[in-house]
């Protein structure tokens, strides 16, 4: 089995718990990932290995400026191009090919399936980019939708074709050199009708929509890396600290966010956690109720901490949620707005109102999110969120090859 997949730690991890459940099973799987050094450690780590696939996305991310257009064109035709070449190649002989990421990716994956007449599965870690008459969809880098149409199947509609437009013609290029006949609807091409949805349902909760989407639940690497001594050190010296990180995101809307965050904490009366992240996040002074950390176990670090302040991406927000953490989610952008509305929908933590926060209104945030209620029920909800979605995906797929 072949998994694809190409984004920043979002993407990887939940596909390298899928492998990992796919071995355990029996399987021979080879995952194509982009090849940042982090991302193939990480792996490595987990016991697999990665076919290098497409450019690094550290430098991209860190150097795009958000929403912008700018050269999106050529990294999307390196992306198809890349499913066509270096997948292809390593699928020849498989039985399956799970793709996630960007509809390049996905799209240049479901063609190579088609040629090599192997199943096809598309798998999305997030469900906003489903089309849904339940919400709007998200808009494409250069390609805003009109404010005053609210008609959200009329809105999807003109998504179908904006992705037309954006990548239809360099997929057909690469499909006529692999003698396939062009693609009518490139984006409900790379989703099919049956696509995998790998969140949980209790914190995602899809309303049934004209796609038959089967809801696996969160595909969860299991990470028994123990904490570094220092860490540890610093969470037995005191009362459990906020934890503040970003992740991939590189936070150009809030370039002070460290300071403001470190502030914000310390008018509670807690102590401090940063992680560094790809936004560089740092302590800004010498105290001792700060520490930073770069790359570790944050399944074992959310049940030692007071708080998570995050962006909202899926992954951390459901391993803080299963870790009975109270959030603040910061959200930046992209399915993050989603995910914060999730957290304060559920009452296990606060959704800040904005991409910049000030020390006033985090501290705000954080004072709501510290409440005995909310800590309350951030324990109560994480013994409902599932750990088996990996295990789950893992035997439909067998199921499916027979």
């Amino acid at each position: 089995m072949v998994l694809s997949t190409y984004g920043a730690r979002g993407s990887v991890e939940p596909t390298a718990g899928l492998a990992v459940a796919l071995r355990e099973l029996g399987a021979e799987v080879r995952v194509c990932a982009p090849p940042d050094e982090e991302f193939t450690e990480r792996l490595a780590e987990a016991g697999l290995s990665v076919v290098p696939t497409g450019r690094p996305v550290r430098p991209l991310v860190t150097t795009v400026t958000p929403g912008s257009a700018v050269g999106l064109a050529q990294r999307a035709a390196e992306l198809t191009a890349a499913q066509f070449g270096t997948v292809a190649a390593v699928a020849e002989g498989s039985d399956v090919l799970v793709a996630a990421g960007p509809l390049p990716v996905t799209a240049g994956a479901r063609s190579v399936a088609e040629k090599l007449g192997i199943r096809y599965v598309h798998a999305s870690h997030q469900p906003v980019v489903l089309p849904s008459p339940h919400r709007r969809p998200p808009a494409r880098r250069g390609r805003p939708l009109p404010r005053e149409v609210t008609d959200n199947r009329v809105l999807w509609d003109l998504d179908a074709r904006i992705a037309n437009e954006m990548f239809g013609e360099m997929l057909d290029a690469q499909r006529a050199a692999a003698g396939l006949a062009p693609v009518d609807d490139v984006r409900d091409y790379a989703f099919t009708g049956h696509p995998w949805l790998a969140t949980d349902p209790v914190l995602d909760r899809w309303e049934p929509t004209d796609l038959d989407v089967v809801q696996t639940g969160a595909w969860i690497l299991p990470d028994e890396r123990p904490l570094p001594a220092g860490l540890v050190e610093f969470l037995d010296a005191g009362a459990p600290p906020v934890y503040v990180g970003f992740g991939s995101t590189p936070l150009g809307a809030a370039p002070d966010i460290a300071r403001v965050a470190i502030e914000a904490v310390r008018a509670q009366g807690r102590r401090v956690l940063v992680s560094r992240g790809w936004a560089g996040l740092a302590p800004v002074d010498d105290r001792d109720d700060c520490f930073a950390v770069g790359e570790v176990n944050h399944q074992a670090l959310f049940r030692r901490v007071a708080a998570v302040v995050h962006h909202g991406g899926p992954g951390t927000t459901t391993t803080a949620t299963r870790a009975g953490a109270p959030q603040v989610v910061v959200a930046q952008g992209a399915d993050q707005p989603y995910w914060a509305g999730r957290v304060a929908g559920l009452g296990v933590g606060v959704a800040h109102d904005g991409a910049s926060p000030s020390v006033e209104s985090l501290s705000a945030a954080l004072r709501t999110a510290l409440a005995p209620g909310v800590i309350a029920r951030a324990a109560a909800v994480a013994g409902t969120i599932r750990s088996d979605g990996a295990a789950v995906a893992a035997k439909l797929l067998f199921d499916a090859v027979g």
